[in-house]
């Protein structure tokens, strides 16, 4: 999940962090090393999401999640972002 810059203060406020603390535990450097991008858990999931639909974001998440899947989507959308069932207490 790419960040923009607001998305970033926006999120590092939310959590009560600076951006330096936000951007060192939750971001990685985007693959083509030109932003930065949410880091994923093992399967591939925003680390942010919890279950199967439960966004700990919710109030302050990503330009690019709150569009979705209104604002931007492509053929097969499904299969990559749709969540994977988890186990309850998970």
């Amino acid at each position: 999940m790419r960040l923009t810059d607001d998305d970033v203060e926006r999120m590092a406020a939310f959590l009560d962090l600076n951006i330096e603390d936000f951007v060192n535990q939750f971001t990685d450097l985007h693959p083509q090393r030109n932003g930065l991008v949410l880091k994923n858990r093992p399967h591939g999931e925003c680390v942010f999401l919890k279950g199967l639909n439960t966004c700990t974001m919710q109030d302050a998440k990503p330009e690019q999640c709150s569009g979705f899947p209104n604002r931007w989507n492509f053929p097969g959308w499904k299969e990559v972002c749709e969540a994977i069932p988890v186990e309850e207490g998970s």
